[in-house]
């Protein structure tokens, strides 16, 4: 089973995201922000982190700056956000375009764990 931290300061899509991967048999911990996400990946251990853009305190591009830096850098990271293109210049594996489909998530998810097989 897939340990994966899900970062977004919007508590529906923190309850979306995490009941629809339960639903698919991954373990989920969830971060209301930037700053409890990377403490909380700096306790733990993921196998994938799925993190918004923007939001307070420490946004995205300081979540995935982060983890890069770390021991776990190639830990793979997807970006969602309603502004996408600001994901451009961010390190991250995939990009979501909220709102999107969950299956489209899923998929995502299945195709790095893959990748990072490899």
């Amino acid at each position: 089973m897939s340990s994966i931290l899900v970062i977004d300061d919007e508590k529906t899509v923190l309850n979306v995201i995490e009941t629809a991967l339960t639903t698919f048999g991954y373990r989920v911990e969830v971060a209301g922000d930037g700053r409890e996400g990377i403490e909380k990946f700096d306790q733990g251990r993921y196998d994938l982190v799925i993190t918004d853009l923007i939001m307070p305190n420490l946004d995205g591009g300081g979540v995935v700056e982060h983890i890069r830096s770390s021991d776990r850098k190639k830990t793979p990271i997807i970006g969602i956000s309603g502004t996408p293109w600001l994901l451009n210049e961010i390190d991250v594996d995939r990009v979501l375009t909220k709102p999107f489909p969950i299956q489209a998530l899923v998929d995502s998810i299945k195709n790095l764990s893959v990748a990072s097989l490899n």
